[in-house]
């Protein structure tokens, strides 16, 4: 599956994308932290936090994950599910769901539509899963930025959540 526009292709993840998923996942939190943001993820490195590693490998064997891929190179990740993360205080879906546990972009190639076309291909996974409801939470802090863009990929607000002290929104998108 490729997104014409910039030549990216989506695949199948496995456990030996792990350390590009972390790599990725690092220089988010770089990346957030300078601009300002360190509620979102805090400003320990992800491959540093406890369990942080060994989170991303369960994504690996246990969820569906994907990789964009850009000349080769691994530039984003998604992560989906049967439903919302059982530590997440959020209510699994009255009918059948697919549920984005993560979304990240390696930021050296931002403004290439990695994340849309992620999401795109989540949407075409959940049909191809006989689902018409794709889900994902999200950080809902700072000046609701993330919020904004899952909603410029066809999202619309649904829950809004308190995590441990960190501002949540549950966002849906239909896809019959």
């Amino acid at each position: 599956m490729n997104d014409t526009t910039h030549g990216i292709r989506i695949r199948p993840g496995s456990l030996a994308d792990v350390p590009a998923i972390v790599d990725m996942l690092d220089s988010a939190v770089a990346w957030m932290n300078g601009r300002g943001n360190t509620e979102q993820w805090g400003t320990t490195p992800y491959s540093q936090k406890p369990g942080g590693v060994a989170r991303v490998e369960r994504y690996t064997t246990e969820n569906v994950p994907y990789i964009a891929e850009l000349g080769g190179t691994a530039v984003g990740a998604l992560v989906l599910d049967s439903g919302p993360s059982p530590q997440m205080p959020i209510e699994p879906a009255e009918e059948p769901e697919l549920y984005v546990r993560l979304l990240v972009s390696d930021r050296r190639y931002a403004g290439l539509g990695i994340g849309a076309a992620l999401l795109a291909h989540a949407a075409e996974e959940t049909r191809r899963a006989g689902a018409e409801l794709l889900r994902v939470d999200c950080w809902a802090g700072g000046g609701g930025e993330l919020v904004a863009f899952y909603e410029r990929n066809g999202f619309t607000r649904t829950d809004r959540f308190l995590s441990e002290s960190w501002p949540g929104q549950v966002l849906a998108r239909r896809v019959g």
